[in-house]
């Protein structure tokens, strides 16, 4: 599992002291299962999770601009997202 919890936080999780990305992979507006990426500025690979069954991830960043490159059966897709401390930036990771 991913650890991601729709709507919030896990426990113990200060968001004041984090830059959260966080959503959901989804093909035809259904959550689809799979893993996901996090790619720097320069497309480098940085980080991998596998969604949950409700097609949810999450990952603990540094600030920044970064790709979140959603990996299911049958296709993959790009989302672009800027990521700052203190904030959960929320994505929707749409895969045709």
């Amino acid at each position: 599992m991913c650890g991601a919890v729709a709507g919030g936080l896990p426990a113990g999780v200060d968001p004041g002291k984090e830059a959260v990305i966080q959503g959901v992979v989804k093909r035809g507006g259904e959550p689809v299962v799979g893993y996901v990426r996090l790619l720097d500025d320069g497309g480098e690979f940085t980080a991998e999770v596998p969604t949950s069954a409700t097609g949810e991830f999450r990952f603990f960043a540094a600030p920044g601009t970064w790709t979140v490159r959603a990996l299911v059966p049958g296709g993959t897709a790009d989302q672009l997202v800027n990521a700052a401390q203190g904030s959960v930036a929320q994505v929707e990771v749409s895969v045709a």
